[in-house]
């Protein structure tokens, strides 16, 4: 373990505390955003937790584990969801694009998007990119504090293609992809409970197949089962017991979490950025913000007359600093950097060749666009979309698999570095 890292992810806590408050003093918004992205950020790399590694790791490997610990994510998500937006019905709150200017919405159901053939191709195109990108939205500002250099090259081309995207959707949605368009709140059709129930009983399915494959592959002698590096694994036991020592910092802070872990605490920050800021976890919207700041300082785009953005010029306006989605995500990022550094086993990969820039590239570039055709990522089209008990979100989820797969069989052809 090296100790001097271990000073420098504490120094570099510390100083983020510091700083959410002072952003704090100017807008509570933003101290909070910036650490539940330190607190999201520090447990999905404590945890390897990751959406792309669901698909990912049971196609290449047949290795269930992740998968199934996604699959207990969103059931958790999904209940404690549904009873939040139950009480606000009660209460007289309204679904967010049927409430009247002014009325008391359910928070959550502004992920309650349309359904149609362009958010179906935007998902597959989101999904092709993932596995050529080598991980999802969240998961390439994981990767990115972690030390993944091809990270880096994700995010810029990321950035690029959901600013590109943001500048395209009028015209996508003027075309026959968008010609029928439909949302679907499920408590609507089937009612609350009937909501969860058939929620659940599709998560059950997938569970079914998941186990299924697994076996098969037991079966043909092809699984490769999960394994941690040696310096993550549990330390053996003192005969005497002392809280202060090297065992109890190993379980406090090098200790490897497992995928389950990942996804309770996650689920717990699901929620808790759900019930103060009113609204479900999102990514790539802010990439958008990024891609306009970017630039829009180098003289090359002038956003101020895009549709996309008539909404969102207060926020272009105000810049990085002012903005709190900014600062969930620059949160993720640090937090996925100070769990190696306190580990003390951080360390800046960049082991790829020019090739595997180009492909990074195209799955950065795949990703921001399916992003804005679809109206999210597997964040706010999926996770948020699904637990917020939106049909879209189980569209996207398929649309997102098959290209996924595509994806995979792209990375094998080209043998494309990971």
């Amino acid at each position: 373990m090296n100790k001097t890292q271990a000073f420098v992810g504490f120094a570099i806590l510390i100083a983020m505390l510091a700083f959410a408050a002072l952003q704090s003093e100017k807008n509570p918004k933003l101290g909070l955003f910036l650490i539940t992205g330190l607190a999201i950020g520090y447990l999905m790399q404590r945890s390897r937790f990751g959406f792309a590694g669901g698909v990912r790791r049971l196609y290449v490997t047949g290795e269930s584990s992740l998968t199934k610990a996604l699959l207990f994510l969103l059931t958790i998500s999904l209940i404690m969801t549904a009873a939040y937006h139950y009480g606000s019905y009660l209460n007289g709150a309204q679904v967010a694009y049927k409430a009247a200017e002014g009325a008391k919405i359910i928070a959550g159901t502004q992920n309650v998007e349309p359904i149609s053939l362009l958010a179906i191709l935007g998902g597959i195109v989101f999904g092709i990119g993932m596995m050529l990108g080598g991980g999802c939205a969240s998961g390439t500002l994981t990767d990115v504090g972690e030390g993944e250099g091809r990270a880096l090259i994700v995010l810029f081309f990321f950035v690029t293609g959901s600013v590109w995207g943001a500048h395209d959707l009028a015209w996508w949605k003027s075309t026959f992809l968008n010609s029928w368009s439909e949302r679907v709140y499920l408590p609507e059709v089937f009612g609350y409970m009937g909501a969860i129930i058939i929620s659940l009983l599709g998560f059950l399915g997938i569970y079914v197949f998941a186990k299924w494959y697994e076996n098969k592959r037991k079966r043909e002698n092809t699984l490769i089962p999960l394994e941690y590096a040696e310096w993550e694994k549990e330390l053996e036991e003192p005969a005497t017991y002392k809280f202060f020592s090297k065992e109890t910092y190993h379980k406090f802070f090098v200790k490897r979490w497992s995928f389950y872990t990942g996804a309770v605490l996650l689920s717990v920050m699901f929620m808790v950025v759900l019930l103060s800021s009113g609204k479900s976890w999102g990514v790539t919207s802010t990439f958008v913000h990024w891609g306009a700041w970017i630039y829009e300082s180098v003289g090359l785009i002038d956003v101020s007359n895009w549709s996309y953005f008539a909404k969102d010029m207060k926020t272009i306006n105000a810049g990085f600093m002012n903005d709190p989605g900014s600062m969930r995500n620059l949160g993720i990022i640090v937090g996925a950097l100070i769990s190696p550094l306190l580990a003390g086993h951080f360390s800046f990969k960049r082991g790829f060749k020019f090739k595997d820039i180009i492909f990074y590239a195209i799955g950065g570039i795949l990703m921001g666009y399916g992003a804005r055709l679809s109206t999210g990522c597997n964040i706010g089209a999926l996770y948020s979309a699904i637990c917020n008990l939106s049909l879209s979100g189980w569209t996207f989820m398929i649309a997102l698999t098959i290209g996924g797969i595509i994806g995979v069989d792209l990375v094998k052809k080209f043998n494309i570095s990971m």
